[in-house]
C-alpha cells in the first residue's frame, strides 16, 4: 500500500523515481508499466517524470486517498476528452484501488452534466471495454 503520509520534500531524483514506481505498481499495475515502457524509445525522460513526479511526488501526497484521486482523475480525463488511452489505464487503476464498477459508472454518468454527453459516452464505452476485459461486465450494464 502507498504511504501517503510521508513528505516528498527533499527527495533525490532516484528516490522520487523509486517512490513513484512503488505507487505506480500499487495503483496501475501492469498498465502503468506499459505506458512507461512505451516511452522508452521516444522520450524516456517523459516516462521518468510520469513515475518520479506524477506518482513519486503527487500521487503519494497526503490529503486524498488513492480511490479519491482516481475519481478526480476519471472526471478530469473525461472532461478533457481525447484521452481514451489514459482513461483506460485509470479505469483499471480505479478498480485496483477499490472503486466498484457501479461507482465508476455513476461518476461517468455525473460527468455528463459538466462535460457533455459525447465525452461521458466516450468514457463510459472505455469503462465497458475495461469491465469486459476484467470479467466485470454485468448483463444489466451490457
Amino acid at each position: 500500500m502507498i504511504d501517503d503520509t510521508a513528505s516528498t520534500v527533499g527527495h533525490s531524483r532516484e528516490e522520487s523515481f523509486e517512490r513513484g514506481m512503488e505507487a505506480l505498481t500499487a495503483i496501475d499495475g501492469a498498465g502503468g508499466q506499459k505506458v512507461i515502457d512505451s516511452l522508452a524509445d521516444i522520450s524516456p525522460e517523459l516516462g521518468h517524470q510520469v513515475v518520479a513526479w506524477a506518482f513519486g511526488e503527487i500521487y503519494v501526497r497526503p490529503g486524498l486517498a488513492p480511490r479519491d484521486r482516481q475519481l478526480v482523475t476519471l472526471g478530469m480525463l473525461t472532461a478533457l476528452g481525447g484521452c481514451e488511452p489514459q482513461l483506460e489505464v485509470h479505469i483499471n487503476a480505479a478498480l485496483n484501488v477499490g472503486l466498484t464498477t457501479d461507482e465508476i459508472v455513476e461518476a461517468l454518468l455525473h460527468s455528463a452534466v459538466y462535460c457533455g454527453m459525447p465525452k461521458a459516452l466516450n468514457a463510459t464505452f472505455i469503462a465497458k471495454k475495461v469491465f469486459g476485459e476484467r470479467g466485470l461486465l454485468t448483463a444489466q450494464a451490457a
